[in-house]
C-alpha cells in the first residue's frame, strides 16, 4: 500500500499518515527541490505545505500569509535553526533520508525538551518499521512511512514494547525510579 501519490517533479503529497496512533488521511503536502530549483524562486502550490528550512528562510513573509505553516529539517540542520519561529508554525518535519542516519532523533529531543515545541513533529523520508517505537519515544507523533511499506504493519510497531527502561521524551523517568514510585 503506498502511502505517497506521485506528483510534479519536487512535490509529494502524503495519502496517509501515522498520526497520534492511528492511520489517517494526509491534509499537507511536502515539498521538495528539484533539479535546479532554488528557494527563492520554486513555485509554492496552494494548500498547507510542508517546505524546506531554506525555502521558509528565503519566503517567510509570503508563507506567513497562509493560515497552516509546516518546515521541514534536513539531517545537518539543527533545531535552534527554527527555535524562534515554532511560534508561527503547526507543523514541523525531520527527514531522514536513510535509515542509518539518526540525527534526527535528536533534533527531535531537543525541539520537544528545550525549545517546548508542542505542535504536530513528523518523520519524513525512509521512516521504516523498525523506527516508529523509537522516534515515539524522542516526541514524534506522527509519521510518513516509506512509500512501498505497508503502513498497518507500521502502526503495530508503536506497541511493540510494553515497557522501558530509559527515560526519553514520551516517559521522563526511567524504569528503576517508576517502579520505586509505585512500591
Amino acid at each position: 500500500m503506498p502511502t505517497r501519490m506521485p506528483a510534479r517533479k519536487g512535490l509529494l503529497p502524503m495519502a496517509k499518515i501515522i498520526k497520534h496512533s492511528s492511520i489517517i488521511d494526509d491534509g499537507w503536502t511536502l515539498l521538495r527541490l528539484a533539479e535546479g530549483e532554488s528557494a527563492e524562486s520554486v513555485a509554492l502550490p496552494a494548500g498547507n505545505l510542508i517546505v524546506p528550512l531554506a525555502v521558509w528562510q528565503a519566503r517567510k513573509a509570503e508563507l506567513l500569509a497562509r493560515p497552516q505553516r509546516g518546515v521541514w529539517l534536513a539531517p545537518d540542520e539543527l533545531a535552534q535553526d527554527i527555535a524562534t519561529d515554532l511560534a508561527n508554525l503547526q507543523l514541523v518535519a525531520i527527514d531522514f533520508p536513510q535509515f542509518a542516519d539518526g540525527r534526527g532523533y535528536s533534533t527531535a529531543a531537543l525541539l520537544r525538551t528545550r525549545f517546548g515545541w508542542r505542535g504536530e513533529l513528523r518523520a519524513i523520508g525512509e521512516v521504516l518499521r523498525d523506527q516508529l517505537f523509537y522516534l515515539n519515544r524522542v516526541g514524534f507523533d506522527a509519521y510518513a512511512i516509506r512509500e512501498g511499506k505497508d503502513i498497518e504493519d507500521a502502526l503495530k510497531a508503536l506497541n511493540d514494547f510494553s515497557e522501558t527502561y530509559q527515560a526519553a521524551v514520551d516517559e521522563p523517568l526511567p524504569l528503576f525510579r517508576r517502579r520505586g514510585r509505585a512500591a
